[in-house]
């Protein structure tokens, strides 16, 4: 589900992919609008589930991880903390909370606000499916190989 809501560069909030036009992507708002528009070649869309947060340990966590991470620390209900108001102190700690071994030299804070909005509008609108039963299922299966 999570690859199918997309971040178009220069426009807010969230997108979910409706279709694919001639040399476009049709794609609709994730709010209680649901107003659909074009998404051209120069707009840089990205897939939430292609995006990752760097570790301390040189490795990468998919960003579904780090929604899957704050949904069981707050019960899969949405943050109270405000991404727009919080103070930068106060957004560490959250992220610190989340996940704790976070590259602090390459991971910005607002890059931090933009990972806690995403994670409540998905909450907000009803999308708490992040990590697909299948990807469960294969690191499961990986873990019992080793």
């Amino acid at each position: 589900m999570i690859r199918k809501i997309l971040a178009i560069s220069g426009k807010p909030g969230l997108y979910k992919l409706v279709s694919r036009g001639n040399k476009s992507l049709i794609v609709e708002t994730v709010d209680e609008k649901k107003k659909r528009m074009p998404a051209f070649g120069a707009d840089q869309v990205v897939s939430l589930g292609d995006i990752s947060i760097y570790t301390d340990d040189d490795n990468e966590v998919s960003l579904a991880s780090v929604f899957e991470s704050i949904k069981n620390c707050y019960d899969s209900k949405a943050v109270e903390l405000s991404p727009k108001k919080a103070s930068q102190d106060d957004i560490i700690a959250f992220f610190a909370k989340v996940l704790p071994n976070y590259d602090t030299d390459r991971v910005r804070v607002s890059d931090m606000r933009k990972v806690l909005s995403w994670y409540n509008i998905l909450i907000e609108y009803g999308i708490t499916e992040f990590v697909s039963k299948e990807a469960e299922e294969d690191t499961t299966e990986e873990g019992a190989e080793k």
